[in-house]
């Protein structure tokens, strides 16, 4: 499963790919892990907030809901846990990701300057 995760994710982020190793670690250190053959979204929770830590997309499926599905499928997941806030943070740069997390309810709560090497992250939340 791992090493299908991975070739996804080089696929999602070519310039950052994460390998199969990346995930099972992940997954040992608590992060719980959804993906199908075009998506995955990695997250973890602590206590009653969750972290998305990645979410993606194979490219040539974007923009066919694929994404806020999988928000939506572990969001709810996370309502049945009792989670009442969801963090993640996202690229400056990465549009087209801001626009699906605003769409689906997620608003910016602070800026990591340069986290991104050199690129700022923008950190949003959303109560569940």
């Amino acid at each position: 499963m791992f090493d299908e995760i991975a070739n996804l994710h080089k696929l999602c982020f070519p310039n950052k790919p994460w390998s199969a190793q990346d995930f099972s670690d992940l997954q040992k250190s608590g992060c719980e892990i959804v993906a199908s053959q075009n998506g995955f979204i990695v997250w973890r929770k602590t206590l009653d907030e969750a972290e998305i830590i990645t979410i993606g997309v194979n490219p040539t499926e974007r923009r066919q809901g694929i994404a806020s599905a999988m928000l939506c499928i572990i969001e709810n997941t996370l309502k049945k846990q009792q989670v009442k806030k969801i963090f993640l943070e996202v690229s400056s740069s990465n549009i087209s990701a801001q626009n699906l997390y605003k769409k689906t309810g997620y608003k910016q709560v602070g800026i990591r300057p340069k986290y991104y090497d050199g690129i700022d992250a923008i950190l949003m939340s959303k109560d569940l």
